[in-house]
């Protein structure tokens, strides 16, 4: 059988490749024109496939997308031809739930604002020193101060999204003690964390029912721009939007208009719908109700080895004949 490569593997990872595929033709494209050359009588494809490149093939059977999130790398040719395609989902699942929660808990306990308040050397509880207890008379009384910070046990979070990275998150939140609720258009597969997931039809329920609510979707036709302000309106006034799936999800001036008029109390976004973020951007100003990372939640030192890892079992199982890992369906984008 033989395999193209485009982009070429580094020659570490390429030896490694080859080890699995001994008696089969694996061919490291250079460049395009080398690639478009060897697709032609390809039976597998692993790299970035284009209109062009899927246009010379004649016998492929499976493309490998070397990224989970496929908007970018779906168009109509490839949607209706028959070659299998698969992805790299899951190999990120428990880092970007990791960040997630990190901006949950940095809300809870309002650690963006003290880091804030350090830059400047200022000692000041949020809510207000004249709400600290002294240490003769005690906490008699629930204070400014108390009202400004949660215990996560006595909180609702919602995932939007239950693959594996919204399945993770609600893991790490029910570990905190945390009630939480799931929806997906499309999984209603219960797990312990969330026994019972709703689906689309429950979406203004399921908003008004959550105090942290992340977006651990994928882009797909239906939830691009899905979060727009009519969406948002239904949300607790002191909700927090938690976007670690696709920037395309929210419709960032309805979110900025949600901030400010107090229709959300917060929001910590890891992707936009435009990347790199504005330095201009009306959110790079709020940064005492918004934590803005860039892009930067599934980046961990395993993340290299578990990428090879599935792309070289995938490998093995396509020459082997045998059922592949991760497979997408294509017209959904996952």
């Amino acid at each position: 059988m033989k395999i193209i490569i485009s982009p070429p593997l580094d020659p570490h990872r390429l030896r490694r490749l080859k080890a699995v595929a001994i008696n089969h033709n694996v061919v490291n494209a250079q460049t395009q024109e080398e690639a478009l050359q060897a697709i032609q009588n390809a039976d597998g494809f692993l790299g970035k496939i284009t209109p062009i490149l899927l246009s010379n093939a004649t016998k492929l059977q499976w493309v490998q997308s070397m990224t989970a999130s496929l908007e970018h790398y779906v168009f109509p040719e490839l949607i209706t031809h028959q070659a299998a395609l698969t992805n790299m989902r899951g190999i990120f699942s428990d880092v970007v739930a990791d960040h997630a929660l990190a901006m949950v808990l940095c809300f809870s306990r309002n650690m963006h604002k003290y880091i804030l308040q350090q830059n400047q050397s200022k000692w000041e509880p949020i809510g207000g020193e004249q709400g600290r207890v002294d240490f003769s008379s005690g906490p008699g009384i629930t204070n400014s101060i108390d009202l400004s910070h949660q215990v996560l046990s006595e909180k609702t979070l919602g995932v939007f999204g239950l693959g594996g990275i919204g399945k993770e998150v609600a893991k790490r939140a029910h570990a905190f003690g945390m009630q939480c609720l799931g929806l997906d258009p499309f999984c209603v597969e219960p797990s312990k964390e969330i026994p019972d997931p709703w689906s689309m039809d429950r979406i203004y329920q399921f908003l008004q029912s959550c105090d942290y609510l992340v977006i651990a979707s994928p882009h797909t036709p239906l939830t691009e721009k899905l979060f727009n302000l009519k969406l948002l309106k239904f949300m607790k006034s002191n909700a927090v939007l938690i976007n670690i799936g696709r920037g395309a999800i929210i419709v960032l001036d309805d979110l900025v208009t949600a901030l400010n008029d107090g229709i959300i109390a917060g929001a910590g976004l890891d992707v936009y719908e435009a990347e790199p973020l504005s330095g201009n951007h009306p959110l790079w100003k709020m940064s005492d109700k918004v934590i803005l990372t860039p892009h930067v939640a599934g980046y961990a030192p395993p993340i290299a080895a578990r990428h090879f890892a599935l792309l070289k079992e995938n490998v093995r199982r396509f020459l082997n004949h045998e059922a592949l890992l991760n497979l997408v369906d294509k017209s959904r984008w996952f």
